[in-house]
C-alpha cells in the first residue's frame, strides 16, 4: 500500500514516492550509523573523518558515468539491481557486524558500494519523475519528493538510528538492507518501459562512455538557465557546508548550546525544508519560479549574516528553519525546471551533472570551514558566505528573469509518454 501522494499525481508517482523516501530513510541510518560504529573501533580522528571521506568520495568518481548508465539503459530496472546489490551488500554487512567479525575495512567497502549505487539511483528516479508525471505538475511531484527525503534522512533517521545502534551495532545497517529490499519492490510495481528515447535528431551521436559525458556537459553549458542553476548549486553549496562543517563550534563559543540544542538547529532547519515542500508548489504559483529563486538567493545570504553577527539563538534557529523554507523551494524549482527542458535522451547525465557539481562543492566547503576558522576565527565562514551569497545574487538577477523562466514553463520539451501502470 502506498499513500495517497498528492491529488492527480497518479500510482506509478506514488510507488516512486514510496520507493525514493524509505531509499533516503535506509542512507540515513547508516550516515549516522557508520561514524558511531568506527568510533566505537578507534579513537583516530583521521580513521572516523575516514567514514565521511569514504561516503562523498562515489559522487566525484561516479557521477558522470553513473548518469550514461542512466540514459542507456532501463532506468526502472536499473534502480531495481541497484537495490537489490545494496541489500546483498549491507546484509553482509550486518550479519558481519552482528556476529563479531565486522570490522572498519569491511564497512568503508560496503559505504563505497551503497553510496556509489545511491548516485545512479537518484539519478534514474529524477529521470522517471517526468515520465509518469503530466508536465503541469512537476513542481508537486518534486515538492513531495523533497519534503519524503528531508522528513526520512534528516529528521527521523538520526534519532532512529541512533536507538537502533544502542540495541546493536549491527541493526541500522539490517534495517537499511530491508528499505533497499522494500524500494526494490515498490519500484517493480511500476509497469511500463522506462528506457531513454533515441536522440533520432543526432543518430551519430557518440557512444563511448566518456563522448557521452561530453556530449550531456555540451548540452548543458549551452543552457542559460540550468548553467546558471548548476554553477549556483555548486558555489552556494562550498559556502553552505563550510558554515555547517563548524557550526558545532559556533554553537557552543558564540550561542551557549550544548549537545541536545546542537541538535535542534538542525531540526529547525529540516522542518523548514519540509513545510517548504510540502507548500513549494502553491508558494511557486503565487509569486512564480523567478521570484522563488531569487527570494531564495536573498534568504541564502541572510543565514550567513544571522551565523555570522547574531548571538540569538532564536535568530539563528528562525534563519535555519527560513533557510530550510529555501532549500525545499529551490529543489522543487531546479528539478522542475531540469525536467521541463531537458530532452528525454538526457534526463540522466544532467542530473547527474548536478549530483557531481553539488558533490564538489560540499567536499571542498568541508575542507574550507575548517580552514577559515582556524585561520581567521569561528565567524570567518559565514562572512565569506555572505560575501559570496550577495556576488552570486547580483551577478544572477537578470538571468532568471520572468521572459526566460517562462519559456522554460511554456515550452514542452519532448517528454516521454507516461507509462503505463501495471
Amino acid at each position: 500500500m502506498t499513500p495517497n501522494v498528492g491529488a492527480g499525481l497518479g500510482t506509478a508517482f506514488a510507488r516512486l514516492w514510496a520507493a525514493t523516501t524509505l531509499s533516503a530513510l535506509g542512507s540515513g541510518l547508516a550516515t549516522v550509523a557508520a561514524p558511531l560504529f568506527v568510533a566505537s573501533r578507534t579513537d583516530d580522528p583521521l580513521v572516523v573523518a575516514g567514514a565521511s571521506a569514504v561516503a562523498w568520495l562515489p559522487w566525484l568518481l561516479f557521477a558522470l558515468p553513473g548518469g550514461v548508465l542512466v540514459d542507456r539503459l532501463d532506468r526502472r530496472r536499473l534502480m531495481i539491481v541497484i537495490d537489490l546489490v545494496r541489500v546483498v551488500a549491507l546484509a553482509v554487512l550486518a550479519t558481519a557486524i552482528l556476529s563479531g567479525q565486522g570490522g572498519v575495512a569491511l564497512l568503508f567497502a560496503v559505504l563505497f558500494l551503497v553510496n556509489t549505487g545511491e548516485i545512479v539511483f537518484r539519478a534514474a528516479s529524477q529521470a522517471m519523475v517526468p515520465v509518469v508525471v503530466p508536465r503541469h505538475r512537476l513542481e508537486r511531484a518534486n515538492g513531495w519528493l523533497s519534503g519524503g527525503a528531508t522528513l526520512m534522512h534528516s529528521m527521523l533517521a538520526g534519532p532512529l538510528g541512533g536507538f537502533l545502534f544502542a540495541l546493536s551495532a549491527g541493526s541500522p545497517f539490517l534495517v537499511n538492507a530491508v528499505t533497499y529490499a522494500l524500494s526494490a519492490v515498490l519500484v517493480a510495481l511500476i509497469g511500463g518501459d522506462f528506457r531513454a528515447a533515441a536522440d533520432e535528431t543526432n543518430p551519430h551521436r557518440p557512444r563511448s562512455m566518456g563522448g557521452e559525458m561530453v556530449e550531456g556537459l555540451r548540452w548543458l553549458a549551452n543552457q542559460p538557465l540550468l548553467r546558471t542553476m548548476a554553477v549556483l548549486i555548486g558555489l552556494l553549496n562550498v559556502t553552505l557546508t563550510a558554515a555547517l562543517a563548524v557550526l558545532v563550534l559556533l554553537a557552543g563559543e558564540r550561542l551557549g548550546l550544548g549537545s541536545v540544542g546542537y541538535g535542534l538547529l538542525f531540526t529547525c532547519m529540516a522542518t523548514g525544508g519540509v513545510l517548504g515542500a510540502l507548500l513549494g508548489d502553491r508558494i511557486i504559483a503565487r509569486i512564480s519560479a523567478t521570484w522563488t529563486i531569487r527570494i531564495g538567493l536573498l534568504v541564502e545570504a541572510g543565514l550567513h549574516l544571522a551565523l555570522a553577527a547574531s548571538r540569538s539563538t532564536i535568530v539563528v534557529g528562525f534563519a535555519l528553519f527560513a533557510f530550510g523554507v529555501h532549500g525545499g523551494l529551490w529543489n522543487i524549482v531546479s528539478n522542475s525546471l531540469r525536467q521541463r527542458l531537458t530532452p528525454p535522451n538526457l534526463q540522466g547525465r544532467v542530473a547527474s551533472t548536478n549530483l557531481f557539481v553539488a558533490a564538489g562543492g560540499n567536499c571542498v566547503g568541508a575542507l574550507l570551514g575548517g580552514l577559515l576558522a582556524a585561520r581567521f576565527g569561528i565567524t570567518a565562514p559565514y562572512w565569506v558566505g555572505l560575501v559570496v551569497a550577495i556576488g552570486v545574487s547580483a551577478a544572477t538577477w537578470r538571468v532568471f528573469n520572468r521572459a526566460a523562466v517562462a519559456r522554460a514553463y511554456a515550452d514542452p520539451s519532448p517528454v516521454e509518454s507516461p507509462a503505463p501502470v501495471a
